[in-house]
């Protein structure tokens, strides 16, 4: 069993941690967020990943320079440009070779989906492709996905206005398809499967759609990245494991609840970190606080410093003493490049 993941997007909304890492590397319980997605998959009988690369491609074949990742023999594809998702999965599985049925998903949905059951499912069904939905609260933020009775994909409609959606199930990013979808993007050209593909396929009714409540989070933004970590903490998703790593040096009046703290960081007297993200190497100052927020590898909090309500430090950066930032960004956005 082969599949593509997508791995190539720049990441914005994690900004400015995706300046220096991009998404799928930074850690989600100490572990890098592609080897969760690339272990579920193997979970599922996958033997192969291609990885549909983009921004920053040789962070992963520097990552990985064996070809294996999580165990599973890694490929990797990079796009001479963005392709849109049908155009990433087209060009990555061209690149490899696949000639048969075969999974694709989004890099950054980390989900306890069973894939197999879709991929079961779909050769069932004699689908062309078959997606795999997940409920959720509010689904103008996503893709909507309305079934007909025997489970055929109706109609996509993208991020409904409030109110309007006639389900809350969305696309979750997991699909099966068939090597015959790839005939319908053009090599070269950006191509939406959600807006171009998918529907063309659904006036043949030959797209189908397996819905599930299982676990999943878009993992592609500061909240939703550290709601995965409150997750972890209550055993909602994935294994349990220690939240601090062994070799953090934590003064015995500071405190840490809630928290993921990277291998090698400090957190310095009087320090309280909760509910937070702290990456390899960073440091906590002295009588500093960091709630809510996100301090990436080798960055430094300065003493007496307060963080919370979503704020992110980018990788190797110095927050001076004293300050104060609720939703703040460490560089702020004005310095950033733009991709």
């Amino acid at each position: 069993m082969q599949a593509v993941v997508l791995v190539g997007g720049f990441g914005t909304r994690l900004r400015p941690l995706t300046l220096s890492v991009p998404k799928q590397l930074l850690p989600v319980g100490h572990v890098p967020m592609i080897e969760r997605v690339v272990a579920h998959l193997a979970a599922a009988g996958v033997t192969e990943v291609v990885l549909s690369l983009g921004y920053q491609p040789d962070a992963f074949t520097d990552r990985y320079p064996s070809g294996v990742c999580a165990g599973v023999r890694v490929r990797y594809a990079v796009e001479p440009e963005p392709l849109d998702t049908a155009g990433a999965i087209a060009f990555a599985a061209r690149a490899a070779g696949v000639d048969g049925t075969f999974v694709a998903v989004n890099g950054d949905v980390l989900t306890s989906l069973d894939v197999a059951q879709v991929w079961t499912t779909h050769r069932d069904r004699g689908a062309a492709a078959t997606i795999a939905l997940t409920p959720v609260e509010d689904p103008s933020r996503f893709g909507v996905v309305p079934l007909d009775s025997e489970g055929r994909v109706e109609a996509f409609i993208e991020k409904p206005p409030p109110g309007t959606a006639p389900s809350n199930w969305i696309n979750a990013g997991t699909y099966v398809l068939e090597p015959e979808v790839l005939d319908l993007v053009e090599p070269g050209r950006r191509v939406s499967i959600e807006r171009e593909v998918f529907p063309r396929l659904v006036a043949d009714g030959r797209v189908f759609g397996v819905q599930s409540e299982t676990y999943w989070v878009d993992a592609g933004t500061p909240a939703a990245y550290l709601q995965v970590h409150r997750d972890l903490l209550e055993g909602r998703f994935g294994e349990p494991f220690e939240a601090v790593a062994g070799d953090v040096a934590v003064d015995s009046t500071a405190t840490v609840e809630g928290s993921f703290v990277g291998a090698g960081a400090i957190v310095g007297a009087g320090a309280l970190v909760s509910g937070s993200v702290v990456m390899d190497g960073a440091r906590i100052g002295a009588g500093a606080t960091v709630v809510d927020s996100i301090v990436g590898a080798r960055s430094v909090v300065g003493e007496g410093s307060v963080l919370s309500g979503g704020t992110v430090v980018g990788y190797d950066e110095v927050v001076p003493d004293g300050t104060v930032a609720e939703d703040g960004r460490f560089p702020p956005a004005e310095t950033w490049e733009t991709a």
